[in-house]
């Protein structure tokens, strides 16, 4: 059987010598498929002693982050669930205290320290603002993962630098590291860890393995006991058990059910009539059908029957109705929800009365400017439906584009999408990094390379100018171009030409959208996209590079060429 990420918890907290306990802790658990996904979650905050509202931001900012966190994206990354929970928190202590008799007093207000720690697969993610801390116990040693963001005025004096709700914008560092079974995990707030010897904790952690709570208690009771006249919290979280995957396991998870066979006109399967096949590749089928219940077309797709045993590829299969379930835009194909049992291994998706944007093109070889500009504009918005949810479609190609009737786009394939969230959790499989098409790849893929969301804004570009030329920017060469140097050296073609109408701020559009190096193009595909139709003033005003910087080797050969008429005719003389 696969392990799963088990962990055991210790947790205890007391007011100690104050009059309330403004220290505030949790853990949450969850059960599958929330643990895969997400991970376990553990935190804890610490109000100042000079504000007599802190321990409401200390619950509040607790209890936000271990709730929400559980309610953001799948698809997301913990670095980005957690920032947005935490973003939020941090607005609403700070509008609170802005709203309080104490705005002028920031020590007065809603605020305090915070530390969090998110344990997903086999990486924990550690997020901290503050003065709380967090340790890693591991071979005997107690390590300290957390910088204090306390400023010390003189050696009995100090003051919180940086804290949730001290003001509306803030920083939180974040580190990630890798974790070991066995590795044991101790939150806690200054009133235990100024008052208790790292010795002392060590030995009571080992001491109480089977019972965390006990020990917990025991080194709060000794950081007491030691004249602590803080609020005293200590979290301990001792990893038992990793997810560990070997690739004939997973293999054997994704193929539960069984492969489909090739299907023929007219059959009834699983509930749909097949009409007609639509495409058969080496890969997969794709097939038209009705659904009987529903008296609705959908597409079908099964994987081929040779791929069976390739556990990367089946998963990549999978991984497309994940995706699909979890994108929410008319741009996007939408899947069709099955709530009847499935018996095949298959994907249904909604049908689209069209063709790709390979045939319309091949229909239209010289459409007009704002045609193009409709159809990439919608594409563009399906990108942006990827990238809000930290997805890279990485193979945008016109095969992978439809037109319906309505002249809807739709983005219909996701086989090579990488998904931030998914990649954090550890597996065995060979993810090839390179799955699009060479023409329409950024050439950041062939130097090995990960993709961004400006890798996807390069393939909309090379499209865009395809359909504007008839050809691509680069011809073939990008895809044999392994080095920077190498890229360099490629020359951008102007899309300009005698017979069609383009726009030379168009022109300047694509040259930048089409930059080898991601550093120089557009920042946001909306950026590329507004160009496109509004004149941008910087291409307006930009005049012609010189020929050096067009094409250094052209420029040199004509060096090379003047010089060699001058010691021609010097010779001659």
């Amino acid at each position: 059987m696969t392990n799963a990420l088990k962990i055991t918890t210790g947790q205890y907290s007391d007011k100690g010598r104050k009059e309330i306990n403004q220290d505030f802790h949790g853990v949450y658990n969850p059960e599958e498929p929330f643990l895969t996904s997400k991970g376990v979650a553990i935190a804890l905050a610490d109000g100042i002693s000079s504000s007599d509202v802190s321990q409401v931001a200390s619950e509040a900012s607790v209890r936000g982050f271990l709730e929400d966190y559980f309610c953001t994206s799948e698809a997301w990354s913990v670095k980005k669930s957690a920032d947005r929970v935490l973003t939020a928190t941090n607005s609403w202590l700070h509008s609170q205290s802005q709203k309080s008799h104490h705005r002028y007093d920031k020590d007065k207000g809603f605020v305090c320290t915070f530390s969090a720690l998110v344990i997903k697969s086999t990486t924990a993610h550690l997020f901290h603002i503050g003065d709380t801390r967090i340790y890693r116990l591991r071979n005997n040693t107690l390590e300290k993962l957390t910088d204090d963001h306390r400023l010390w005025v003189s050696a009995e004096k100090s003051y919180l630098s940086r804290a949730l709700g001290i003001n509306q914008q803030f920083e939180i560092d974040y580190k990630t590291l890798p974790v070991e079974k066995g590795d044991i995990f101790v939150l806690a707030t200054d009133g235990v860890y100024e008052y208790t010897s790292e010795a002392f904790i060590i030995d009571t952690i080992h001491s109480h393995e089977a019972n965390l709570d006990a020990a917990a208690k025991a080194i709060v009771d000794e950081s007491y006991d030691q004249g602590s006249t803080d609020n005293l919290t200590i979290q301990i979280v001792n990893v038992a058990d990793l997810p560990i995957q070997d690739a004939s396991e997973m293999h054997q998870q994704l193929t539960e059910l069984p492969f489909p066979p090739i299907l023929e006109a007219r059959a009834v399967f699983d509930g749909y009539k097949i009409i007609r096949s639509l495409h058969a590749s080496s890969r997969s089928h794709v097939y038209l059908a009705v659904d009987i219940e529903t008296d609705t077309q959908v597409i079908i797709k099964t994987p081929s029957v040779d791929l069976q045993d390739d556990t990367a590829y089946l998963e990549r299969f999978l991984m497309e109705e994940w995706i699909a379930k979890r994108i929410n835009s008319p741009h996007v194909l939408k899947p069709c929800l099955q709530e009847r049992k499935r018996n095949f291994l298959y994907i249904v998706t909604e049908f689209i009365d069209g063709q790709t944007l390979t045939q319309w093109m091949n229909d239209s070889p010289t459409p007009d400017m704002e045609t193009v500009r409709r159809i990439i504009e919608q594409t563009a918005k399906g990108l942006q439906a990827f990238h809000r949810l930290e997805m890279i479609h990485q193979d945008l190609r016109p095969e992978n584009i439809m037109i319906d009737i309505t002249g809807t786009v739709k983005i219909i394939d996701f086989g090579a999408t990488k998904v931030a969230g998914i990649i954090e959790i550890s597996s065995p499989l060979d993810r090839q990094a390179l799955l699009g098409t060479a023409q329409y790849t950024a050439p950041e893929y062939f130097l090995g390379e990960n993709g961004t969301p400006c890798s996807d804004q390069y393939s909309l570009a090379v499209i865009t100018y395809q359909m504007l030329a008839g050809k691509f920017p680069y011809g073939i060469q990008v895809a044999k171009t392994r080095t920077r140097a190498a890229q360099k050296k490629l020359n951008y073609l102007s899309v300009l030409h005698d017979d069609r109408e383009i726009p030379a701020w168009v022109d300047g559009a694509l040259e930048k959208g089409l930059q080898t190096d991601p550093s120089k193009r557009y920042s946001e595909i909306s950026e590329f996209i507004y160009d496109l139709r509004h004149p941008n003033q910087t291409f307006l005003n930009k005049t012609r590079r010189p020929l050096m910087e067009r094409n250094p080797v052209v420029f040199w050969k004509s060096i090379s060429f003047v010089l060699l008429l001058i010691i021609v005719i010097l010779l001659a003389r």
